[in-house]
């Protein structure tokens, strides 16, 4: 995401904390004009990723927002290998928490637990121009490993269960675990949000402009649109990323190729929607994404957020590729998809050389029939 022409944030370390090696930060006397906050975000997904002012209060209130979790304690040295060429591979979660006011947007019982309603590997490429994202539908059976959650607790391996399950087994170690089983590739991050969270994201930017070349009416996740061009505020927006009845062949794949759809309107909306020129609408979304998401701890304060955010700026929509996770639908059952081991690999190989995914590891398979139905 492009911002080549705000200035660098410079974000205060906490008080006693020493100067970190080779990062110093130049610290220019504070003048009249406004001091800048910087925000990029991406979701869906997406990833959501944050900026913060020089304002030492605010510094300390949105790193006080942030909720992380330790991912490589809990799993251990028992993972794929790190490869050191310059490129990250981001794992990113919508949970579907039905607790507290995530109960209402998202309905159904509140039975203490969460599962991943939405998967994304994020590729970005050595360079950080360009980057592949590859959803893994929450329906797909799966062999999940034994895994440790952050609190201790171990759970068996289990054959044949539903992917998103890993999470609400384990929480993010196990849900990061199967996806390193899955692929074979070590994820550097780990970035949830939930449905409260998405939504108000939504509404602090402005709503996000799509074009439904379909009408869509789904009672089950409360969306109805017309065909033609809206621009959808954080319920239509929720609405839409989980609506897979109105649409499609009604399955979790079409709801993946809506969910890729709006990443990229989203994306392109973070561009152009003119935050940078508004510092009370920065803050409103940096403060609000920050209490959205929870990251790996090596994301967990504001600053390495917006290291992270600086890696990313110039990844914008027309350099993004999305896929779904090479599948077809269970023999045994038309409500759930099974994994192509020979396509996928196809896939995993091609992100671990960090090469673009060929068109042939996506040819003939699952689809969900929902590709175009929502532009940008």
């Amino acid at each position: 995401m492009s911002a080549e022409s705000t200035p660098e944030p410079v974000i205060p370390e906490p008080a006693g904390t020493a100067p970190r090696p080779g990062r110093g930060r130049r610290r220019k006397a504070p003048g009249k004009g406004r001091k800048a906050l910087r925000v990029a975000a991406w979701t869906a997904a997406g990833v959501v990723v944050l900026g913060g002012t020089g304002a030492a209060y605010v510094y300390f209130k949105l790193n006080g927002n942030i909720h992380s979790v330790d991912i490589n304690q809990a799993l251990g040295a028992d993972r794929p290998t790190k490869i050191d060429n310059g490129s990250q591979n981001i794992l990113v979660l919508g949970s579907d928490s039905r607790s507290g006011s995530n109960k209402k947007l998202g309905g159904g019982t509140d039975d203490g637990s969460a599962r991943s309603d939405t998967a994304m590997i994020v590729h970005v490429y050595e360079g950080h121009k360009k980057a592949s994202v590859v959803s893994i539908p929450r329906d797909t059976l799966v062999d999940r490993p034994a895994c440790t959650d952050t609190s201790g607790t171990t759970h068996p391996a289990a054959s044949g269960s539903m992917f998103n399950e890993a999470y609400s087994t384990g929480g993010a170690a196990c849900a990061v675990k199967t996806v390193e089983s899955l692929t074979g590739i070590r994820m550097d991050h780990y970035l949830e949000v939930d449905f409260q969270g998405f939504q108000k994201l939504i509404d602090d930017l402005g709503g996000v402009p799509v074009t439904t070349t379909r009408n869509i009416d789904d009672p089950q996740s409360h969306l109805t649109l017309r065909a033609g061009t809206h621009t959808l505020d954080g319920e239509q927006a929720l609405g839409l990323v989980r609506t897979r009845h109105g649409v499609g062949d009604g399955s979790d794949l079409g709801r993946i190729q809506l969910q890729q759809a709006f990443v990229k309107a989203l994306v392109n909306q973070v561009e152009h929607v003119g935050v940078f020129s508004n510092p009370k609408k920065l803050y409103d979304l940096a403060d609000t994404a920050t209490k959205a998401v929870t990251t790996d701890s090596d994301l967990g304060s504001v600053n390495s957020l917006i290291d992270f955010a600086n890696g990313l700026k110039g990844i914008g929509p027309k350099n993004m590729s999305m896929i779904t996770m090479p599948v077809q639908y269970d023999p045994a059952d038309p409500n759930r998809v099974i994994m192509e081991p020979a396509k996928a690999h196809l896939v995993w190989n091609a992100l671990k050389n960090d090469q673009q995914i060929p068109k042939s590891a996506t040819t003939g398979t699952a689809t969900g029939e929902a590709k175009g139905v929502v532009t940008s």
